[in-house]
C-alpha cells in the first residue's frame, strides 16, 4: 500500500435524524456541529441467516441509545462509553465519498467520537480480515482524507478479554439514576487510596454492603475510583482515587 493516495476529490454526505440527507458537501467544508448532530447513515437490517449481530445499546455518554451492527463494534462501543475523555458518540456519522484514479470510492465509518483531543473517526474491522486489500485500501485513503481535516482516525480490531470482560461489570451501573446520590459521595469519602475492592464494600459498615459494592461499581464507572482493568477484576484488586 503506498504511502500516499492521490486522492482527486472527497466530499461527505450526513444524515439527520430523520433520515433526510442533510449537508453534501466537501469533506474539509463540513461543520463539525453538522456531525454531532447526525442520524445514523444506515438504519438497522435484520434478515433470516444474517452472520452479524446488531443492535442498539444504551450509552451513557449519550443519554440515549447508539446503534452497532456487530459483537466486535458493540465491545469497542462499550470502550468508548467507559472512556472518561469522550463526550460525544455518533454511530455511521456518514458517508465519505472520494475521487481516486478516476473511479468513486465509498466508505461509511463506524464511529465518530468527540474526545478531550478533538474529533476521533473510529472504524471497527476483525484483524483477520485487515489485511485483505480491499479493507486495507479502504482504511488507507479514509486514513488520509481524515487526518488532512486534521482530525485523528483509528482502526480497532479484538479487544483484549480481561479488559472488556471488566468494562462489562463497571458499564451495569452506568445508568446514574439508579443511584441514590448521597450513598455514592457518601462512599467515595470513606474509601481510601490503596484499599482492595472487598474493603472498600466494607467501608461504610452502617450501610447494606451490596448497596456500598454497587456504589464502588459506580464510582469506578465513572472514573472517580480507578483500578487496573487489564487484570481481574477480584476482592484483592487495588482502587484509587483518580488524580
Amino acid at each position: 500500500m503506498p504511502d500516499s493516495i492521490a486522492v482527486t476529490s472527497a466530499d461527505i454526505h450526513v444524515r439527520g435524524l430523520g433520515g433526510d440527507i442533510a449537508v453534501e458537501c466537501p469533506f474539509d467544508a463540513v461543520d463539525l456541529e453538522d456531525l454531532l448532530a447526525a442520524g445514523p447513515w444506515r438504519t438497522l437490517r435484520w434478515y433470516k441467516g444474517q452472520k452479524h449481530f446488531s443492535g442498539s445499546f444504551w450509552s451513557a455518554t449519550e443519554g440515549a441509545l447508539v446503534i452497532y451492527e456487530s459483537l466486535l463494534e458493540l465491545a469497542w462501543l462499550l470502550e468508548a462509553d467507559f472512556d472518561w475523555s469522550v463526550s460525544r458518540i455518533i454511530a455511521q456519522p456518514f458517508l465519505m465519498t472520494a475521487r481516486i484514479d478516476g473511479t468513486e470510492r465509498k466508505h461509511i465509518p463506524d464511529f465518530l467520537l468527540m474526545t478531550t483531543s478533538g474529533p476521533l473517526v473510529v472504524d471497527v474491522k476483525p484483524a483477520k480480515r485487515l489485511s485483505r486489500p480491499e479493507v486495507a485500501f479502504t482504511f488507507a485513503w479514509s486514513r488520509q482524507v481524515i487526518e488532512s481535516r486534521g482530525w485523528a482516525y483509528v482502526v480497532r480490531s479484538e479487544p483484549d478479554s480481561v479488559r472488556l470482560a471488566n468494562i462489562r461489570i463497571l458499564a451495569r451501573h452506568r445508568r446514574a439514576w439508579l443511584f441514590a446520590s448521597e450513598i455514592v459521595d457518601r462512599v467515595e469519602v470513606a474509601v481510601t487510596d490503596g484499599v482492595t475492592f472487598a474493603d472498600a464494600c466494607g467501608s461504610v459498615p452502617e450501610l447494606d454492603e451490596s448497596l456500598v459494592r454497587s456504589a464502588v461499581l459506580r464510582l469506578m464507572w465513572v472514573g472517580r475510583l480507578m483500578t487496573d482493568l487489564d487484570k481481574p477484576l477480584t476482592s484483592a484488586s487495588l482502587l484509587r482515587r483518580r488524580p
